[in-house]
């Protein structure tokens, strides 16, 4: 007969021990000691407070685009997901068009579509009502005059991003939205409102709060994918990095630091999104 020794009976300190060492978040204290050290040399080195002060420099264009291109994509976002749950069958179609060819086109071919296909197509439109409005405003107005490098980078690729996300958006607010079970809809029919007045009132207002944390999580990616916009040489982090390193190369601590920049950015507005989610969860539980 073989005997379990006092290590392997369930129960014993050093059971109990091992169990508290594997529920640790070692995941968590992993990133934290990277970042503490790359901290420390920001802190300590001057190469890399250099280097840091660099890629700093783009923070704000990289939050303004990711701002900006979120707020867009949200109203595109509840727009398209009126259409996909709307009965009229042309509302509907496009706005199911829309939300498939976004969803199939990498967000990198979207930014460089919008730059390059989509912009000059647009100031030509508008060069050629400037052309028509000739006689009222004569041949010096903005609209006839128009070139492509009045659009600039950041310009076309807000415009891209909001349109990229737009689509996902639109399917967030599309699962809240039939999350409402229909008798609501109904109901307030029933009371004699109209459809767009229980959408309003009734229906969106308990939707939204439904989706408030995949819309955070979704911004917290916009932070992420607002990098590509480095291939039109908007100055944000990223290119910022790309030039700096394409010079010293000094490719590890750049990037490095570049890694750094962005894990505290996007962590910080996980732990929002987290304490929004838990905010929601006793809520709920409460009424």
């Amino acid at each position: 007969m073989t005997t379990k020794t006092d290590a392997n009976v369930p129960g014993t300190i050093q059971v109990q021990f091992i169990e508290r060492l594997a529920r640790l978040p070692w995941w968590f204290m992993i990133i934290v000691l990277l970042g503490l050290i790359i901290l420390y040399n920001i802190l300590t080195q001057d190469l890399y407070a250099t280097i840091f002060g660099r890629i700093a420099s783009g923070l704000w264009v990289t939050v303004r685009v990711a701002v900006i291109s979120y707020a867009f994509a949200l109203v595109i976002g509840l727009i398209v997901a009126l259409g996909r749950v709307s009965k009229n069958p042309i509302a509907y179609n496009l706005a199911t068009l829309y939300v498939n060819i976004i969803r199939g086109v990498p967000i990198l071919v979207q930014i460089i579509y919008v730059a390059f296909v989509i912009a000059p197509a647009l100031v030509a439109l508008l060069n050629g009502l400037g052309d028509a409005l000739i006689p009222v405003f004569g041949e010096e107005n903005f609209l006839a005059k128009m070139t492509l490098q009045d659009i600039e980078s950041e310009v076309r690729v807000i415009i891209a991003l909001a349109l990229a996300y737009g689509g996902f958006e639109a399917e967030t607010f599309r699962a809240g939205i039939e999350s409402i079970g229909r008798g609501q809809m109904e109901a307030a029919r029933s009371l004699g409102m109209s459809y767009f007045q229980a959408m309003r009132y009734i229906i969106l207002p308990q939707a939204l709060r439904r989706v408030l944390p995949p819309l955070g999580n979704d911004f917290v990616s916009m932070i992420k994918d607002s990098s590509l916009v480095s291939v039109l040489g908007v100055r944000d982090m990223t290119q910022e990095a790309r030039l700096y390193a394409a010079r010293s190369f000094l490719y590890l601590e750049t990037y490095s630091v570049l890694a750094f920049n962005y894990l505290v950015l996007t962590f910080s507005l996980s732990m929002g999104v987290k304490f929004l989610e838990n905010r929601l969860g006793r809520g709920g539980k409460g009424s």
